[in-house]
């Protein structure tokens, strides 16, 4: 019975072994990873509740970015309310990966990057190629992206490409003199600006939710390569790389050990409740302001600033300038939950790769140092790797505000980027299911499913990304 508990939450009744560490006590309190309650962990609590959440708002603030918005959007332009089924599978996935990520932080006190250099060097060459380009283009991306609805605001401010760097030196500050609680709290207002915003705009364009309702049958459109892109609607739904940031954001908010489980779960739950919120409200506006007057917009963070226009048009300047707040809001967020999270993971490969990692008591971490303690005290934000990362995201990209995006470097950031989903589903899988995580934390029927369901699922859609890339004109 013992391997197939991993979806019981835990902490609760008896005794819960971590990496060298006892949880013991009714409460499921205790130690983890070799280490004590030390330095920036907290007490485990006696049962889960509402103040306790935040790593959950933060990676629903991080991955739910302008790009998915749009996705969503242009779904319920061309569909109407068809494939709201597919966004609340998405959702759902989601959940299965965050919480799983989570899951092998507390159960193992154990990183994420630590569990996958157990696999093999393979694993950390893939991380260390994807992290370098990824994060070089996509800087550019998400300073562009934030910079869009503060031109919109403001246009006779500054040019683009000034709003981006502006949005890029403001994160780096930010994210460079503030450890986790403040950056915590910040994106809980943000997360709370995009919330208002979407809703409102859900409830004013007036949806019909007999119409919404019938979108939940699962349900494919009547054109071609309609599997494809629904399977990319369900594949799109809140984030990439930000899924495996939630196991840090869990231990920089002091989680880990188990008795913190039940916790976690309900916290990965409100932060895809809150994903779907966002991306069903943009699917309602799409359905109802763009399907039925069949109206279509741009892809990309472009196709935002027409819907600005048309909101302007129909409803008046003051909608279209609070849908810019939050178009702002929600692109901004990701720029600096990439910032944070991206670096903190870049700062535990450093430190493991040099060997230096400890635990809460200054003790030498195992398995050459990456440790869920050290993550919670702090010192990975501190380090001159997170540093240097964060300054790697910021910096170098601003000469793609200006010249462009390289051809074939777009190319490989898309590739990249569509591999490292399966990349996570699958490693997930199997770190879960082997002797690297205590047994009674290891994956259940439920997680195995869901995890393989997604593995599948992304391996289709990098398949097709990697199809669809020109790559007689890359050579």
């Amino acid at each position: 019975m013992a391997e197939t508990t991993g979806d019981r939450a835990g902490g609760t009744d008896g005794t819960a072994t971590g990496a060298g560490g006892t949880a013991d006590g009714p409460e499921g309190t205790g130690t983890a990873a070799g280490g004590s309650a030390t330095g920036g962990t907290a007490a485990s609590p006696r049962k889960a509740g509402w103040k306790y959440i935040g790593p959950g708002v933060v990676v629903a603030a991080t991955g739910v970015g302008a790009g998915d918005l749009v996705a969503t959007l242009v779904a319920g332009s061309n569909f109407g309310y068809t494939l709201l089924w597919a966004a609340v599978i998405g959702c759902v996935v989601k959940i299965s990966l965050a919480e799983a990520a989570g899951r092998w932080h507390l159960s193992t006190g154990r990183t994420l990057f630590d569990g996958w250099a157990s696999l093999g060097r393979w694993t950390t060459y893939f991380f260390v190629v994807y992290a370098v380009v990824w994060g070089f283009v996509y800087g550019a991306a998400a300073m562009s992206s934030s910079a869009l609805p503060l031109q919109a605001l403001f246009p006779d401010v500054m040019g683009l490409e000034w709003w981006g760097i502006l949005c890029g030196l403001v994160g780096l500050v930010f994210v460079w003199f503030n450890q986790y609680a403040v950056f915590e709290k910040v994106m809980t207002v943000l997360v709370g600006v995009m919330f208002v915003v979407t809703v409102y705009l859900a409830v004013r364009v007036t949806p019909n939710l007999a119409d919404a309702f019938a979108g939940l049958l699962p349900v494919l459109p009547d054109e071609k390569d309609s599997v494809l892109n629904t399977l990319g609607l369900i594949g799109g739904v809140g984030g990439t790389i930000t899924l495996a940031a939630y196991g840090y954001w869990v231990n920089a908010k002091g989680w880990t050990d188990t008795g913190w489980m039940k916790v976690m779960r309900l916290d990965n739950r409100v932060a895809y409740i809150t994903t779907g919120v966002f991306v069903i409200a943009m699917l309602f506006v799409g359905a109802e302001l763009l399907h039925s007057a069949n109206v279509a917009i741009a892809s990309g963070d472009k196709g935002l600033i027409q819907l600005g226009d048309i909101l302007e048009d129909e409803y008046g300047t003051a909608t279209a300038r609070f849908f810019l707040i939050g178009f702002f809001a929600t692109s901004f967020t990701s720029l600096i939950g990439v910032w944070h999270g991206v670096s903190l993971m870049w700062a535990d490969f450093v430190a493991r790769y040099r060997g230096r990692g400890r635990t809460g008591d200054g003790s030498a971490a195992p398995a050459g140092g990456a440790s869920a303690e050290e993550v919670a005290s702090g010192r990975r934000e501190r380090s001159w790797a997170f540093r240097a990362y964060l300054l790697w995201l910021t910096f170098p990209p601003m000469v793609l505000l200006f010249q462009g995006q390289p051809f074939r470097l777009v190319i490989l950031y898309g590739v990249l980027g569509a591999a490292f989903m399966p990349f996570l589903a699958l490693t997930l899988l199997w770190l879960l299911n082997s002797p690297r995580t205590p047994r009674e934390w290891r994956n259940g029927v439920l997680s195995n499913a869901m995890l393989a369901v997604a593995g599948v699922l992304f391996v289709v859609l990098c398949v097709k990304q990697v199809w669809d890339q020109p790559w007689s004109e890359f050579f």
